[in-house]
């Protein structure tokens, strides 16, 4: 019997959340990919059309303001980071009894850094980025599962 199917089979309730692991483990990288587009966009010496949707809508405005880096890291790179984080917390540290607490930590103030940069690119620069909305749902949604997980480990 494999390693997760014994852990699986003395522990039912992980067992049954294991979907929710596999669900934000895709989500994480699903937003490592935006997060690297944004990140090739940010360091891109020309302007493209991928993202260009009229006047309110141009990633590269977002992407090449004074507000995508913080203390010279780029915004995209956190991203990577962040997403990858939270992709080994859902896979090769779920077992662990404080993954659920560090998975909604995580999870939570990624919630809370992008909804502070789409404040600044609504009211501030006046231009959305398609990729970073997109990059928005994607942890409020993994936010939500990791409330979840967090909810079913107290059982």
């Amino acid at each position: 019997m494999a390693t997760s199917e014994r852990f699986a089979a003395s522990n039912p309730s992980r067992a049954k959340g294991r979907w929710l692991f596999a669900a934000i483990a895709t989500l994480a990288v699903a937003g490592m990919i935006v997060s690297v587009i944004s990140l090739q966009r940010h360091y891109a010496k020309s302007a493209t059309k991928f993202c260009d949707v009229g006047e309110r809508f141009n990633c590269d405005v977002v992407n090449r303001s004074e507000y995508s880096t913080v203390m010279g890291i780029p915004v995209a790179g956190i991203g990577v980071a962040g997403y990858g984080a939270l992709l080994l917390l859902a896979t090769m540290y779920s077992s662990r009894s404080t993954t659920p607490t560090r998975l909604l930590a995580a999870a939570s103030a990624g919630l809370v850094f992008a909804l502070y940069l789409t404040y600044i690119e609504g009211y501030v620069l006046d231009t959305w980025c398609i990729l970073c909305l997109g990059s928005l749902a994607l942890i409020a949604v993994i936010t939500a599962l990791a409330g979840v997980v967090k909810a079913r480990s107290r059982v």
